[in-house]
């Protein structure tokens, strides 16, 4: 039998033909036995709306980053025994793996009040945010692994520090889908293009459509950063459709040919969309129809605050639209080796009044109760003196915060030791603060997977705990 059947095979199809007309089908067969029921309803719509895990506190995500590493003592980490020990040794080791030396002890140029309710501490650096601290969850016992900018905006980003994996908001995205059809379920605005660059909201392995989508970069001006060849002028509509639908044939005519093609299948998802999104970006991006009072409060009217104000007026925008995670980010300021004073005070000038003004525009809206806020840099500085007038990177401690999307609010949870060198109480790692976000959201982080190169993949890697102790 297999004698006749490999005769009549050789007489009708060449060895090299035959693995060429059936190369299609293999490739089916394999995607089918390395994807998941999951992956593949992904692969059908992939921003469609997906099922959360069990029911979730927060919709969406607005993250807003602090590039650099602000100081944790110079912010919301109070230590009065900074300034009683001014330039005293540290009385206790340092890390093994610092960035550089530093000296001694320097306290803090600015003072440091308690507020609302809940009686948090703030640093004048921050006077508008204070009077939000009762809707606000501290963390202020943060610590990841790496005390570099490039690893360390990784693992924030992405959850490792040494590979190349999926951000945050593409998880999310993959996890969730998007709730508006016409916009990209991930959105970040005017991002950095150092410290691992694209890598930081990249979809690594995961479909292309969970890549987030950049809305100008690192060096241009809020006001001019726009999505790109987003209005056509010059074609018809109709005949946009016609021709779209025309490429969409001959690429799926490919695919059918190539077999499973993940760059090209994000291209094809990639057309859809922006056609799509000609009917709604545009509107979106045009923030004439705020009221003055609006644009007032985000700062537009000055000009140390209009470029952040506006970035966080567009998350607003976009969070109202169905964007299901929105970065902002503030690059590359926080980085004080030397003046400390001078550039802390002039970063938490362009934010504070935006930020502030972001969380009572989204509470007035009814939308802060389902969207998670989370402001974060990639670590912390230390206590000790750089120079005469700087701290290095610290990792070992360093304060986060949340609000909305079903946290404590009024919250201050964790410490650090006396002089915030080190976090000491109920310690939380970036893997523990991304599976606590993914919970908010619905999803459990350890059944949040995606098979790749014969593994399961997920935010938290092997690691992670949700901190129940902030969720309310």
């Amino acid at each position: 039998m297999n004698r006749h059947w490999n005769s009549y095979l050789n007489k009708t199809l060449s060895r090299r033909e035959l693995l060429r007309v059936s190369s299609t089908g293999f490739g089916s067969l394999a995607l089918a036995g390395l994807m998941s029921a999951e992956q593949a309803r992904a692969a059908a719509d992939p921003l469609a709306v997906k099922a959360p895990h069990f029911p979730a506190r927060a919709k969406r995500v607005i993250f807003l980053f602090m590039h650099g590493g602000p100081s944790q003592v110079d912010t919301f980490d109070y230590k009065p025994l900074l300034k009683r020990d001014h330039g005293k040794p540290l009385p206790f080791a340092r890390p093994k793996v610092v960035s550089s030396e530093t000296f001694n002890l320097l306290q803090s140029p600015w003072g440091f009040k308690q507020y609302g309710q809940s009686g948090a501490w703030v640093s004048d650096l921050f006077p508008k945010l204070a009077q939000k601290v009762d809707d606000i969850c501290f963390i202020k016992s943060m610590h990841g692994s790496n005390s570099r900018h490039g690893g360390a905006l990784l693992e924030l980003h992405t959850g490792s520090d040494t590979f190349i994996r999926p951000s945050m908001g593409s998880w999310v995205t993959y996890g969730l889908g998007s709730e508006n059809s016409s916009m990209p379920g991930f959105v970040t605005i005017c991002p950095t293009q150092s410290h691992g660059g694209a890598n930081n909201f990249g979809s690594a392995f995961l479909p292309a459509p969970y890549a987030g989508t950049s809305i100008g970069s690192v060096g241009i001006a809020a006001r001019d950063a726009r999505i790109p060849f987003i209005a056509n002028t010059e074609t018809p509509r109709q005949v946009q459709r016609v021709e779209i639908d025309y490429t969409q044939e001959m690429n799926r005519r490919q695919l059918e040919t190539t077999g499973p093609d993940q760059a090209l299948e994000g291209r094809i998802e990639s057309f859809e969309l922006a056609f799509r999104m000609q009917a709604e970006a545009p509107d979106l991006q045009d923030i004439s129809g705020e009221s003055e009072a609006t644009k007032k409060m985000y700062g537009l009217d000055n000009p140390i605050t209009e470029d952040f104000g506006r970035q966080c007026l567009m998350a607003r925008r976009f969070s109202e639209k169905g964007v299901r995670f929105v970065q902002v980010s503030h690059t590359y300021k926080w980085d004080q080796h030397e003046n400390l004073k001078r550039d802390h005070a002039q970063n938490a000038a362009e934010v504070d009044q935006p930020i502030a003004a972001l969380l009572t525009d989204l509470k007035a809206r009814g939308l802060l109760q389902d969207t998670l806020v989370l402001w974060a840099g990639e670590f912390g500085r230390t206590p000790t003196a750089q120079a005469s007038d700087g701290r290095d990177h610290n990792p070992e401690a360093f304060t986060v915060w949340l609000a909305g999307g079903g946290v404590k609010a009024g919250l201050s949870y964790g410490a650090t030791d006396d002089y915030g060198y080190y976090s000491v109480e109920k310690k939380v790692h970036f893997h523990d603060l991304h599976a606590t976000m993914l919970h908010l959201l619905g999803m459990d982080h350890l059944k949040l997977t995606y098979r790749y190169a014969g593994r399961d993949f997920r935010l938290t890697d092997v690691h992670g705990n949700v901190v129940e102790g902030i969720l309310g």
